[in-house]
């Protein structure tokens, strides 16, 4: 190397290491300020940023779930239920135990059970989510929380009541009027984040500020954990994803509550930032200084839906539930982001980006005695 080279060597190096310098100097100035704007701003810029890059093609690639779901058709509840006026549940229940039910502390079914909800983590148990979905209204029914009916309520109301929005204001014309369930005590009208319109990215436009929805996330052992295939629609592909129908006819009662769980948990929808939660889509959102996932009740039951009653009863039994029995605000922000995460998912989940109808509340003769507190 020639003494001209090693001179020119040196300045270039001088010069990079100037860049570098006015390139971190410029960094710190952004920084201090992006910092004024103050945290209010954050969790906005935040999930515009994240869903400017969502909801683009799906992954390419073979779902290898896809129709894997086992149909297992509705029954009925009842076995030789008498039909001369007497209470129905003095005929022989002949369907596993079913949901959603009453999950108030200290409540039980009547329903004999020698099987046993998984009372740990999911994640723990070899779980992972499959899917998740939400209900207009709850499905489940918490006394203090969400108890409220939007037609005849369930408990005395007292005038200062802020049980949330009894007329459903918009409704998917295709699909029919859902049933709504119950509603959570969390809505004030003079409040605007209760009120304020939001703009819909992502979920279904019929979604409401001030509605409350119970969110369901589908849990299973069987599922395709860790791959582009984990979250589907309907459920039932992921659940099954890598079980048979000749595997499952061998499974006892406990193989399947062990492998097979659903978080539930209820929000009303604000549009507020202060409540805004990146990661909806993960599961049950656990956070103790929030009260958030730490008053659970357990128990075991059936899938749900509108095409189940008091009835007519699901198949889809024993799997284990996890139900979070307080109401919870989220920021419709939140919601948008969960959307537009379920539109990046392989399989085509938008079946699941508006909410279902909720499916009456189960019967006490119908619902298990093992209701399980462990958490609380």
């Amino acid at each position: 190397m020639t003494d001209a080279e090693t001179e020119n060597k040196s300045d270039n190096s001088m010069l990079f290491k100037a860049a570098a310098f006015a390139f971190l100097l410029w960094a710190i100035v952004v920084t201090a300020l992006l910092a004024q704007k103050g945290d209010d701003a954050a969790p906005v810029e935040a999930a515009a940023s994240l869903m400017t890059v969502k909801a683009g093609a799906a992954l390419e690639g073979t779902n290898v779930c896809h129709k894997k779901k086992i149909d297992l058709p509705n029954i009925d509840c009842m076995l030789d239920a008498l039909d001369d006026g007497a209470d129905v549940s003095e005929g022989v229940v002949q369907a596993g135990p079913q949901a959603g039910g009453n999950v108030t502390k200290g409540y039980n079914g009547s329903l004999e059970t020698d099987v046993v909800p998984i009372t740990s983590a999911y994640y723990q148990a070899g779980l992972c989510p499959v899917n998740v979905h939400w209900h207009l209204g709850t499905e489940h029914y918490s006394a203090g929380e969400y108890d409220c009916e939007s037609y005849g309520d369930h408990r005395e109301l007292g005038e200062d009541s802020m049980c949330g929005p009894t007329p459903v204001n918009e409704r998917r014309k295709l699909a029919g009027k859902a049933r709504q369930g119950y509603q959570c005590n969390l809505y004030d009208p003079e409040d605007e984040k209760f009120t304020k319109p939001y703009e819909w990215k992502y979920c279904d436009k019929t979604m409401e500020i001030g509605q409350t929805y119970e969110v369901h996330w589908p849990h299973s052992a069987a599922g395709a954990c860790g791959t582009p295939n984990q979250y589907q629609t309907p459920f039932y592909d992921g659940v099954f994803c890598n079980l048979d129908l000749d595997t499952l006819l061998t499974l006892q009662p406990q193989d399947i509550a062990s492998n097979v769980g659903v978080h539930g948990q209820v929000f009303v929808i604000v549009n507020d930032e202060d409540y805004y939660y990146p990661d909806m889509i993960k599961g049950m959102i656990v956070e103790p200084e929030l009260g958030m996932g730490t008053d659970v009740a357990m128990y075991t039951g059936s899938t749900t839906g509108t095409s189940r009653d008091n009835t007519i009863c699901s198949s889809y039994t024993p799997v284990t539930w996890q139900v979070d029995r307080k109401c919870h605000m989220i920021s419709a922000s939140s919601f948008d982001k969960m959307c537009a995460d379920m539109m990046e998912q392989r399989d085509d989940m938008s079946d699941d980006l508006y909410a279902h109808g909720s499916r009456e509340l189960v019967a006490d003769h119908l619902t298990a005695n093992n209701h399980a507190n462990l958490r609380a």
